[in-house]
């Protein structure tokens, strides 16, 4: 499970060189928005989709996109019809063996909804296993006893993780230096580093 990536193309890359080759990722939706290599970590993660060694979850920022490029109507080109195809196809959900990832978690309904966010952490049952989600920015990787967020803000210069639900364990790499400041309290200690894990096993 990857968190929210916003276009931190490079910091990506790092990530993607100390995890294992032959582990299936999860990029937990948001991989676009906010930084400047979005179109670079589109193309890379669509790349791993592709070879099925990645699922590409949607996240609102994809959903806002996708939403953009309906509204262009004739305008569109062919590249832009061509990722409205590819981003139509991003599942909200994804699951597995007694857990779950969704990029922001599930309604009173129990359907995914990119729209919640603390409102599901105080209410949810517990009836799709451990969730895993991201999308709200985070100064590390919380977990609760159902739920663990992973968007450790990346793009605001925090920490770009992996989770990996069947170990528990976290890889993290350096994100990407940001003007944004972080959305939560500056006093909280962000370290650079690999935690929890090494760089060959997750």
């Amino acid at each position: 499970m990857i968190g929210d990536v916003h276009g931190c193309f490079y910091s990506l890359l790092n990530l993607l060189a100390v995890l294992p080759t032959q582990d299936h990722l999860v990029f937990c939706g948001d991989v676009i928005g906010r930084d400047s290599a979005i179109e670079a970590s589109m193309h890379l993660i669509w790349d791993l989709v592709c070879f099925g060694r990645a699922t590409w979850l949607r996240g609102n920022h994809e959903q806002a996109l996708i939403d953009a490029l309906q509204a262009g109507g004739g305008s569109q080109t062919a590249l832009t019809r061509n990722w409205l195809h590819r981003l139509n196809q991003l599942p909200l959900l994804y699951r597995a063996d007694g857990w779950c990832a969704t990029h922001t978690g599930f309604n009173s309904a129990g359907e995914p909804d990119l729209s919640i966010r603390e409102t599901f952490w105080e209410t949810y049952d517990g009836r799709h296993g451990r969730v895993v989600i991201g999308h709200t920015p985070r100064p590390a990787v919380e977990r609760h006893q159902r739920i663990v967020l992973i968007d450790t803000g990346a793009v605001y210069g925090g920490l770009l993780s992996a989770y990996c639900p069947e170990t528990d364990a976290v890889v993290q790499v350096q994100g990407q230096r940001s003007q944004e400041p972080f959305p939560r309290p500056a006093d909280l200690d962000r370290v650079p580093a690999l935690l929890s894990g090494d760089e060959i096993t997750c």
